[in-house]
């Protein structure tokens, strides 16, 4: 009976940290560096897509903002009207980093192009793609890439 009720605990225990671990407003990265988590809000409509994080003075350092598209693209992104510093990664339909933009400048209005074929791109803080290790080929955890299919699913 102690057992059961062991392995009871257990398996709830388990089930709430992998649903913890595939949240609508969080996504992890891996890769050979590790893995690192943000917390994010979601940009999935044009006027979202369109007004990003135009006119912040900050991001908490484990924040971001990902942009969800419904179909794979060609992606570029401006910093009109962004005042921070910021870090653009690029993902395709599978949560695969594909490309990064480190250290975007606030207020250049030069295309960072991460490509054709994407779904989303992550902006965190500049510098911490790189102090992170964060690299092309790393994977993301999202909800959002399910029907990738991803390649880290939840």
């Amino acid at each position: 009976m102690i057992r059961f009720i062991v392995v009871s605990i257990w398996l709830m225990v388990s089930a709430s940290v992998a649903v913890a671990g595939c949240q609508t407003d969080a996504v992890t990265l891996r890769g050979d560096w590790g893995q690192a988590r943000f917390n994010v809000e979601i940009a999935d409509t044009v006027e979202e897509r369109a007004r990003g994080l135009m006119f912040r003075e900050s991001l908490p350092r484990s924040s971001g903002m990902l942009f969800l598209y419904e179909r794979p693209q060609r992606l570029s992104f401006w910093m009109k009207n962004t005042l921070i510093e910021l870090d653009m990664i690029f993902l395709d339909a599978t949560g695969t980093v594909r490309a990064i933009h480190e250290r975007a400048q606030p207020g250049d209005l030069q295309p960072k192009v991460g490509g054709s074929d994407l779904m989303a791109v992550l902006e965190i803080n500049g510098g911490l793609s790189q102090a992170l290790g964060i690299d092309v080929g790393s994977q993301m955890r999202h909800p959002a890439f399910e029907d990738g299919p991803a390649a880290w699913p939840c």
